[in-house]
């Protein structure tokens, strides 16, 4: 009798954590959330730490034919910052680990850690540790965070309220426009390396791909307006995708706005000249790290003159559903079509 085989993109990346969780057991009381949310949090006394991980592999998450190692340095820090953030924490410190081939020079590794040391100092975090090992397969790169906030600031998933706001900062679609140009200027550049890459007229988008920035401004200025979100997230896999998280963890259904949605011109104009949905792209594209977020209706006051952050919807019954309000004021189901791991 042949042993039953399950492929894991049956299952898919939510899935296969869940499988997962199921079968692990929190044994210390410290341990206040394990898997399930952007970190874990565990107590700290009047504060919580919370702790995050993020593996960013060379051919899966990064192309190094448009991915300047400082760009990559950078970027390998900021998308576990952006998970901080999504708790409502502030970070504190880093450990990174990478694995190299032999085809990476000491220039090329001081490259990639100079651009790490940027984003240290730009976010004020110390770098404290890590491991270096040697790959066959690739650049791996392994970043964990750090950081605190004051006990019951900090902000899960699961506590949206029926009526809350939605909110998100920022513009999306960007980081996704910004990988079709790139792998579109790489397939020209490898019919004919005498072609230049045609890239000014692409810089925001294809700086959001390449250089993302977690959105700590935003962490920042919510603490001092004394603003609480309900539930966070950052927008990694998707809008949608995200929204679809919230949804699940906090029991609750959501109803956003088409014409609320933000959106870069030059990222609109870009997924036309492709021949994409601009729309969708913002639903669906990946990798902006933006916030999302909910709040109660009495905090509204405090935020309805931020220029960056985008009141996109509101927060419903579970059993009424996840829909999108359409510019001909059509409610149409929302389906979560981010990126998929596997």
């Amino acid at each position: 009798m042949s042993e039953k085989r399950t492929e894991i993109g049956e299952l898919g990346e939510f899935g296969l954590i869940d499988q997962l969780n199921s079968k692990i057991k929190i044994r210390h009381q410290e341990t206040l959330k394990g898997i399930g949310d952007d970190a874990a949090v565990l107590d700290a006394g009047d504060k919580v730490k919370v702790i995050t991980t993020d593996l960013l592999l060379e051919g899966v998450h990064f192309d190094l034919s448009y991915a300047p190692l400082h760009h990559l340095g950078f970027k390998a820090v900021a998308v576990n910052i952006s998970d901080v953030a999504a708790m409502n924490a502030f970070p504190k410190q880093i450990t990174v680990s990478i694995a190299l081939s032999n085809r990476f020079s000491v220039e090329a590794v001081e490259a990639l850690y100079a651009g790490i040391n940027a984003a240290a100092e730009h976010y004020n975090v110390d770098v404290i540790g890590g491991d270096t090992t040697s790959s066959r397969s690739g650049l791996v790169i392994s970043v964990t965070a750090i950081g605190e906030v004051e006990k019951g600031k900090e902000v899960y998933r699961s506590g949206a309220k029926v009526n809350d706001i939605i909110c998100v900062t920022g513009d999306l679609g960007a980081a996704l426009i910004g990988l079709q140009v790139l792998e579109r200027e790489k397939e020209v550049f490898m019919a004919d390396p005498n072609m230049k890459p045609q890239l000014d007229k692409y810089s925001y988008v294809t700086g959001r791909q390449l250089k993302p920035d977690a959105r700590m401004d935003i962490i920042h200025e919510l603490k001092e307006l004394d603003v609480v979100p309900t539930a966070m997230m950052d927008v990694s896999d998707g809008l949608a995708s995200e929204l679809f998280h919230i949804c699940k963890e906090s029991n609750v259904g959501v109803m956003i706005y088409e014409d609320k949605l933000p959106i870069d011109k030059q990222t609109f104009d870009t997924a036309v000249e492709f021949n994409l949905d601009p729309i969708t792209c913002v639903l669906n594209g990946g990798e902006d790290y933006e916030l999302l977020f909910t709040i109660s209706q009495d905090d509204f006051h405090k935020l309805e003159k931020h220029p960056d952050i985008h009141f996109i919807g509101h927060v419903t019954k579970a059993d009424e559903g996840k829909f999108m309000v359409t510019k001909s004021e059509t409610a149409v189901q929302l389906k979560a079509q981010g990126w998929v791991h596997f």
